[in-house]
């Protein structure tokens, strides 16, 4: 599956349902993670990656705010950097049931644990990544629409992200 094999959705599918569980009905959880993979794939497609390119950052946009929950409990905030510090240890096990090549959940792990850092990005998984999750951030919370034209000039670099920006917020 990682290697010249055909790109599996079902998979991806798998991997969210268990998201959506693993957010024990937390509405707000299960929306931004589904809206952020949407997104993720939209550009992933449109920015023309390869399957396993594209099938790393489909799992890594699902399960990119795994440890929210934790550090709502443990912090009493979903702050960023908590998340970064708090998400390997959770990644692992949640994923061990798909049989997911070493090196794919090593890069997932890094996407997830680096969501929030936006120096010294490489890939094109990870920069996609980061426009997505600022996409839903952006519609979701205020404080992200403070720093729309930051994100604009020193975040946002692929075309499709751009222009999803742009057509989504004109108003900025």
């Amino acid at each position: 599956m990682y290697g010249n094999e055909k790109y599996d959705n079902r998979i991806v599918s798998k991997i969210l349902e268990k998201m959506i569980r693993y957010s024990k009905g937390n509405r707000e959880d299960i929306n931004h993670l589904l809206k952020v993979h949407s997104y993720a794939r939209l550009i992933g497609v449109l920015e023309a990656l390869d399957g396993p390119e594209l099938l790393t950052l489909e799992i890594a946009s699902a399960v990119h705010d795994i440890a929210c929950p934790l550090c709502r409990e443990k912090y009493g905030n979903t702050d960023g950097r908590h998340q970064e510090e708090e998400s390997e240890a959770l990644l692992r096990p949640f994923l061990l049931e798909f049989d997911l090549p070493s090196e794919m959940v090593e890069r997932i792990i890094f996407l997830v644990t680096h969501h929030h850092t936006y120096t010294n990005v490489e890939g094109r998984d990870y920069q996609i990544l980061l426009e997505a999750d600022y996409l839903v951030n952006c519609d979701e919370s205020p404080r992200y629409r403070k720093n729309y034209e930051s994100f604009r000039k020193n975040v946002f670099r692929t075309k499709t992200g751009i222009r999803l920006l742009e057509t989504i917020f004109p108003e900025y």
